[in-house]
């Protein structure tokens, strides 16, 4: 059985900054890629980032520049920081791999 806790969630202004972290259980880690997706209120669940077991990187149009995802092999982790943060990015952030989801953690950015 595979477990994903997400935290780092929180509120922040508009052009502000937080990290999420993943804590994976369970031996996936590092055979599977490892990908952030995003729910705002009324839409569906998208895609925002995606690192390869080989840590190969792909980011999501609307956060390029600004969100970086990475790993800790060693800690099970993956992790997205996000800078410049803007309203639109309020959103449950959910971690993926394969099949496996986390329960998700609330981003909200607001002044």
């Amino acid at each position: 059985q595979v477990q994903l806790v997400e935290s780092g969630g929180g509120r922040v202004q508009p052009g502000g900054s937080l990290r999420l972290s993943c804590a994976a259980s369970g031996s996936i880690f590092g055979r599977l890629p490892m990908a952030w997706y995003r729910q705002a209120p009324g839409n569906g669940r998208d895609l925002v980032a995606v690192i390869t077991s080989g840590g190969s990187t792909h980011y999501a149009d609307s956060v390029k520049g600004r969100f970086t995802i990475s790993k800790d092999n060693a800690k099970n982790s993956v992790y997205l920081q996000m800078n410049s943060l803007k309203p639109e990015d309020t959103a449950v952030y959910f971690c993926n791999a394969n099949q496996w989801w986390g329960k998700g953690t609330l981003v909200t950015v607001s002044s």
